[in-house]
């Protein structure tokens, strides 16, 4: 195997890896949105989001070689980072959404 190949292991956990960042950095982001610092809130959201498109871009890596005929062995472990990387991409939507829902409430006001 080249030097520059990943096991499947090094792809499950570098998806893991990216994901569990973003997830936590959009927990603290919530934190610090609740302070009231808006601009901090927004610069951690947009670094949650960097994480997690290079969690992605793994996951794409590992995609595109299916399609060129490489076979994939599936294992608990790719399920659990695929798994964490759509449970995180979620969280990031769902909290987009209700911040611009509540910012557009309460501009209404």
């Amino acid at each position: 195997m080249p030097t520059n190949e990943q096991t499947m292991e090094q792809v499950a956990f570098m998806m893991i890896l990216h994901s569990g960042n973003a997830r936590s950095t959009i927990r603290e982001a919530i934190e610090i949105y609740k302070d009231g610092s808006f601009e901090e809130f927004e610069h951690l959201l947009s670094d949650a989001r960097a994480q997690l498109q290079e969690a992605h871009q793994v996951h794409f890596g590992q995609v595109q070689k299916e399609a060129d005929g490489e076979p994939t062995t599936l294992s608990l472990l790719l399920l659990h980072a695929e798994d964490h990387l759509m449970s995180t991409q979620t969280m990031l939507d769902l909290t987009s959404g209700l911040i611009e829902l509540m910012e557009h409430k309460f501009s209404k006001k």
